[in-house]
Formats: C-alpha cells, structure tokens, sequence
C-alpha cells in the first residue's frame, strides 16, 4: 500500500463544549501551516502560545500549538497539534480554515494507519490504539499498553524469526532436488514445528481472556425464587437497579448492569428465579435465565441460608463447576440463617443483601476469580483479539499441515508451501501484509482523529 501524500486534519477531541478541544493536521502542509498561520519558524517539540488568524487575517482564538517534525511524531510525518478553547464553533472555524489552506478531512483511524504505513506502530500496537481508548478497568488499561508497547508485536517477531529458521532448512532441500531430507533431519523438523504449534496454543489461550477485558466478565446471578438475586444486583451497582419484593418470582426478565471490582470489569445478569415447579410465565422467563447462563464467564448462586439446600438446574450442573461458580449463601442477618454442604467445592460466601454484610468479601472473591483467567505469556499479560485469534488459528492448521507431511514422507515442497502459508498468518498479526481491503476495514472502525 502507497503511503499518502497529502496533509490530513481532525479533531483530535470529541466533539461537544469543553474546556479544549485539539485539532491535528499531519503531513507535508504542516511546517508550512505554522509559518502561515502563526507568522514564525516551526521549532519542532515547543509548545508556543499564538493568535490563530484564519485566511483572511481574523483573529479566531488565543490557542497553543506544536509542531512535530517528520520521523518524530505518531504518524511519521510533520504534524501540527493546535490546542484551542472548546467551543465546539471554534474548533469548527479551525477545521474548515486549515481544510481552506489545503489540508483534507481524515477518515476514521487514518492517523494510526500513516502511523503503521510509516512504520510507527506495527498493526498489533495499532489496534492498542483503540483498546487504550475504549479500556474500561485497570486490566484492560494494563493490556492495552502492553500492546501498544509492542507485547504481542514481540512474541510474533520470535515466531516469525523459528518459523524462517524452519523455512529454510527445508528449502535448503528444494534448491538441490537430487536430495531430499533424511529421516534424522525431519525429526528435528518435527520438533521444531512441535515448539511452534506449542507457542501459537499458549498465544491462542489469551483469546477468551481479551475477549472478557473488552466486553467484561458477565456474571450470571441466578439462584431460586425470592432468594434475594435482584437485592444482590442492587447492592453491587449501589443502587436500586431492579424491583425487589417479598413475592417471589417478582423478575421476569434479565437486567444487565456493569460494575468495577478492583482492577476489572464485570457485566452483572441478574435473572428470573429458577423455580422447580414454574407456570407459564415462569417457564419462559426460567428459559431466558438459562439463554443468559449458557455463556456466562462466572455463575454468582444465590441460596437462600433460611430454606434447605436447592439442587442445581440439571441443565446448568455441568457447567457449574469451581473456577467458575460461586455459592452465596443469602440472607444471613435472619436467625435461622444456615449452611448445608455444598454439592462440589465451590468457593462460597455469606451475605446478607440487606444491610451489605459479607459484601467485601464477595468482591474479593469474584476479582480472584477473574484472575484466575488470566493466561501471562512470561512476564507480558498478552490479551489477543478475534483477528490475532483467526490468523494464529490459520497458522496452527498450517504447522499440523506440514507436520504431518513430514511424518508422511511427503514432498519438501508441500511441506515448505505449509510452513509459508503459516508464515503469512503470523505475518498478519503484525501487518506484514499488502492487503488494502483489510487495512481500510480495520481502520474504518476507529474514531476520528485517531
């Protein structure tokens, strides 16, 4: 993909009455927009404070800028940052004078992508960009730097770097097509590759745990009628979120809220009671509550500690297991409060959602929870997205490909045309690609000004 050769210009804010808002312009006009607009010379990295004259010599506002110059700024190109006040009329004038001076409006993410056709960021650290953005806890915040400071970038170049060693070890054998590997050599092959696949496995494990840093970790509550599910909601958001009342079966539906425990996020579903003994309503609403658990990260059962002990849905027994269930033993503010043994060994905690007791440690248990689904690649938290997660999928299909080819005695040929295929899949991660179409539908889900 050619690299652009015009100057882009955007609000780099969001758009709305602030106390600043910042307008950016990147490429070859910027040197030359300083000098017309602000009447000096554009000393690279100094903030200076200036008159804004558009065009026609009007002063629109007092505003501080500062030039970048080409390799040392995001993009890789000369870049221009005017800081003005925020009135969203201001940054409007801005706009439409530094489009009248030649600039062209950015499209959505074109900064970042001149940042990765300049070589700036690698597509990875790209796409760190806008989970920095959108991070939601202190987890995700933390993955997201790592990102963009390379985390998976680094991981990629080492399969890359194996891969190529493999590559052309058996390539050596294609250039001389009298020989062809001996069966020692295909051993060692095969181990290599084994290392490979091992390294991609461990890498592809961090998918699940990405997916929950961005969406958040849904967290089913879900227990019998009037055990006190929608009086837990309520106490976990800290306010009254869903109706609760002594008569049992009160939710009908599932209400979904998300809360910050220590440093990750959590969508609580609190749902319809599970009644042994539903009537047609219940029956649907029982329905929904199952829709919900069927792909919940953590199940919070809710057990009322003044009844005798419930036995789990049959449907959701298989699924409730310790690293994913919680037993909350509510409502121990009554006298008759007790506890029956569990029927596995989930981690459990005693509540009252009345008057908030025990409700710490119910947080410290869920956050432990959470972390249990982190999988660290060394020192690095390395959370991949669905794209990483279909491009390290297309590489392991590819090494099992050529593995089995090795361990077949098949051709050097369809086994260097597997390892290359590979190769490419891993090359995606990082953007080693030339493939305008998936660049444009990456970046097009980007904001503005990014």
């Amino acid at each position: 993909m050619s690299i652009p050769s015009d100057t882009i210009v955007a609000l780099g804010t969001p758009f709305g009455t602030s106390a600043i808002a910042v307008v950016r312009a990147s490429g070859p006009l910027a040197a030359e927009l300083v000098r017309k607009i602000f009447g000096g010379s554009s000393q690279p990295r100094t903030i200076r404070r200036a008159d804004y004259r558009d065009a026609r010599g009007l002063v629109v506002d007092d505003v501080l800028f500062t030039y970048f110059a080409a390799p040392n700024s995001f993009t890789g190109e000369a870049m221009l940052e005017i800081s003005c006040h925020g009135n969203p009329f201001i940054a409007q004038k801005i706009l439409e004078d530094l489009v009248g001076r030649g600039c062209r409006p950015a499209e959505a993410g074109e900064f970042s992508k001149r940042a990765f056709l300049n070589g700036r960021l690698d597509l990875s650290q790209a796409e760190a960009v806008m989970d920095l953005i959108h991070a939601r806890s202190e987890q995700a915040l933390a993955a997201a730097n790592q990102q963009l400071r390379g985390a998976l970038g680094r991981q990629m170049n080492i399969l890359i770097s194996q891969l190529v060693k493999v590559l052309s070890h058996i390539e050596a054998y294609i250039d001389f097509p009298d020989e062809d590997l001996p069966p020692e050599d295909r051993l060692v092959v095969v181990r290599e590759l084994e290392g490979l696949q091992a390294s991609t496995s461990r890498l592809l494990a961090t998918s699940h745990y990405g997916e929950l840093l961005r969406a958040g970790i849904k967290t089913v509550i879900l227990g019998e009628p009037n055990a006190g599910k929608s009086s837990l909601l309520n106490r976990l958001v800290g306010r009254e979120r869903a109706l609760v009342s002594s008569e049992p079966g009160t939710t009908r539906d599932y209400l979904e809220e998300y809360v910050i425990f220590g440093p990750y996020f959590f969508r609580f579903v609190d749902t319809a009671g599970l009644n042994p003994a539903p009537g047609p309503l219940e029956k649907r609403s029982m329905e929904m509550t199952l829709e919900q658990a069927d792909n919940a990260d953590i199940y919070l059962w809710v057990i009322d500690s003044t009844c005798p002990l419930p036995s789990l849905p049959l449907a959701l027994a298989p699924r409730m297991t310790p690293a994913n269930t919680i037993a909350v033993f509510n409502k121990i503010d009554l006298p008759s409060a007790k506890r029956g043994p569990l029927p596995q060994a989930f981690p459990d905690v005693s509540i009252s959602a009345l008057n908030g007791a025990g409700l710490e440690a119910l947080q410290a248990t869920v956050t432990k929870l959470a972390e249990s689904f982190q999988v660290k690649i060394g020192e690095e938290i390395i959370a991949i997205n669905t794209r990483h997660a279909h491009s390290l999928e297309q590489a392991r299909v590819c090494l099992a490909s050529a593995k089995d080819n090795l361990e077949q005695n098949d051709f050097s040929e369809l086994v260097a045309s597997n390892l290359r295929a590979a190769l490419d899949a891993y090359g995606q991660i990082a953007g080693k690609i030339d493939n305008e179409q998936v660049l444009d539908k990456l970046f097009a889900s980007f904001c503005i000004g990014k």
